[in-house]
């Protein structure tokens, strides 16, 4: 045991609490000889414990370069208040949990950047780790500061603080990015040669210190290009092409603590071509590659009997897409209910398949069926590309309730383009409909979860131009919906109306974003996304003391040749095809699914004659 570690074990964890989130040492973790490895990499979750460790992502990585004899890849994540205190006053540095090295000591920091409200832990773990915050203040000694994950794909907010961000599947770019450190290390590179040398050689990396940002005087970007030479003006998104080719992790880590998901996640299908307007995802992760019915079952079985886990879920970003899913649900209940393993499936999208599914679920334990229809109009969802009909989703919602499921959870969107009061009240109609085929089956009424949303414009869609709505028409929503749903067996959970604020102005901002970020940090903001740590009044202090008018990035709309600060970053999908679609909403045209109908020239697979013009 190394000295940090018995000070942490001895005399810190004892008087935190749930110590085992800090202690590693799990089922399936992997220690090696640091001595022995040619580059150190710390996998930095800007969360707590329990939440990244539900997160599959942080899974695949740490599987797939603990693979590699030449890498050595351990985790972090963000300490709590209490463990937080004692490390600062004993002046312990954040360390990683599988063999208590510093994070100062790794050749490589990388970043799960999963949603926007976790910038400041991004920093705050930066600086528990001794780690200068801007990248401009950074040493030789320091370790590169990457990053990746959904919210890479519109960087600029927080290009102050990272060295380079890794665009796209990181099962693709990762062993890439070890290959080229290995080699720079022994070419004995400077930091900022690495930099350069990093973003020259790969097409999925950017760095945004080696980019120049001018802009016009209303605040508006002029231009995004390279300083130097032999840089791209567009950075392309890494795409696994067969994911059945691709790595997996069938020995996954098994936490001592509970955590938000504790089950086995195998990944069905990647990418979606559904179209919802709103929806980044599927827009970022197009096309669909789906996974053999002989390859899931594979990994489920391997997986199952390297945990121990008791449900299985099977995931996508629309499961109820996945071409062989009839199959693959007989042969999963075939194999797993007899050893009482419960297989579920994440939010469901409502089609006429839907009515299946209930029949399919019909295995251990039955919790609450989830859909998504996200609006309650015909006109609203032709609006936003869902091509849902009300008939489908009682059918299904009611065989449900007759296989023996009580609850039923459904999460809409408000703030939508072109939203009237007429589609708040479909909302509240919806709901009693849905409680209402329950007791047609037993006498009671059904219990229905209702989740509401503002609705966040999002980079890389075609809403990404649209306004968000406005603090007060939120709150106006949130009574209006209250005071037509008071049955008991509907419940209703608002998302924070500032939080969805603030994710706005960070989902499509610019680096002028970062003043206001390390300013808020330094007034005390962390775990921004939990309720009981977030204080909205020091953000809008942190834009008044620097500056930065909030409302310029949420509460205005885009001209159609406005420069985008994410403009620079290529997912596939073309700018013309997104405004395209947003020409078509406003007229209520659909968009039907590529899969099975002709080929919308969205640019993101070789079928689309506009894949060379991105």
């Amino acid at each position: 045991m190394n000295d940090l570690k018995h000070f942490v074990t001895e005399n810190i964890l004892p008087l935190v609490e749930m110590p085992g989130q800090y202690i590693g040492g799990e089922w399936n973790s992997v220690v090696k000889n640091h001595a022995e490895i040619d580059v150190k990499v710390a996998l930095a979750f800007p969360d707590t414990y329990s939440i990244g460790m539900s997160h599959l992502g942080i899974q695949i990585l740490y599987g797939l370069l603990n693979e590699r004899v030449d890498t050595v890849c351990e985790r972090v994540f963000a300490p709590l208040d209490d463990m937080e205190s004692l490390m600062r006053k004993h002046k312990i540095p954040l360390f990683s949990l599988e063999t208590y090295t510093p994070l100062k000591e790794f050749d490589l920091v990388g970043f799960s950047l999963q949603y926007e409200l976790s910038y400041t832990n991004v920093l705050n773990m930066l600086n528990l780790s001794e780690i200068p915050i801007m990248s401009s203040e950074r040493r030789e000694t320091d370790p590169l500061i990457i990053a990746g994950g959904p919210c890479a794909i519109s960087p600029e907010a927080v290009a102050d603080f990272i060295d380079i961000f890794l665009i796209g599947d990181g099962e693709e770019i990762l062993p890439q990015l070890i290959e080229l450190c290995k080699d720079m290390k022994s070419r004995k590179l400077s930091r900022k040669e690495k930099i350069v040398s990093i973003a020259q050689a790969l097409r999925n990396a950017y760095a945004p210190s080696l980019y120049e940002v001018s802009y016009h005087q209303d605040n508006t970007i002029r231009e995004i290009h390279p300083k130097i030479s032999g840089l791209p003006s567009l950075i392309r998104s890494a795409s696994v092409k067969d994911l059945n080719k691709t790595y997996y992790p069938t020995k996954p880590i098994v936490p001592y603590v509970k955590t938000i998901h504790d089950r086995i996640t195998i990944e069905v299908m990647r990418g979606c071509t559904q179209g919802c307007r709103f929806c980044q995802a599927g827009m970022s992760k197009r096309p669909t590659r789906p996974r053999t019915v002989e390859n899931v079952l594979k990994l489920a079985e391997l997986s199952y009997v390297n945990t121990g886990h008791n449900e299985i879920s099977l995931a996508s970003l629309s499961i109820s897409d996945y071409p062989f899913l009839k199959r693959l649900m007989e042969e999963m209940n075939q194999v797993f209910v007899p050893r009482h393993v419960n297989i579920s499936f994440p939010s469901l999208r409502v089609n006429e398949q839907f009515v299946l599914v209930p029949s399919m679920l019909n295995t251990v334990r039955k919790s609450g069926l989830t859909l998504a229809p996200e609006a309650a109009t015909p006109a609203l969802r032709k609006i936003i590309n869902k091509n849902i009909t009300d008939e489908d989703l009682y059918k299904g919602i009611e065989e449900a309730f007759k296989q023996g499921w009580n609850l039923v959870k459904l999460y809409f969107m408000v703030g939508l383009p072109t939203e009237t009061d007429d589609d708040i009240d479909a909302i509240a109609r919806l709901a009693h409909n849905v409680s209402d085929l329950k007791k047609g089956i037993n006498g009671s009424f059904g219990q229905v979860n209702i989740s509401i949303a503002p609705f966040v414009p999002k980079a890389h869609t075609p809403f990404q131009w649209h306004p968000m709505i406005t603090l007060q028409r939120i709150k106006e929503i949130r009574n209006r919906l209250f005071d037509r749903i008071r049955r008991k067996s509907i419940r209703i959970k608002f998302h924070n109306t500032e939080r969805s604020i603030l994710e706005g102005i960070f989902a499509r901002g610019d680096r002028r974003l970062g003043r206001v970020i390390y300013q808020a940090w330094q007034d005390g903001c962390k775990f921004d996304a939990w309720e009981e740590h977030f204080h909205f009044q020091k953000w809008l202090d942190a834009f008044q003391k620097v500056g930065v008018d909030w409302t310029f990035y949420v509460h205005r709309q885009r001209n159609d040749d406005e420069v985008f600060p994410w403009d620079h970053i290529s997912c596939g999908v073309v700018k013309p095809f997104l405004m395209h679609e947003r020409q078509k909403s406003l007229h209520e045209e659909i968009t039907p699914d590529c899969r099975t109908e002709e080929c919308p020239e969205c640019g993101s697979c070789a079928r689309s004659t506009n894949f060379c013009t991105v």
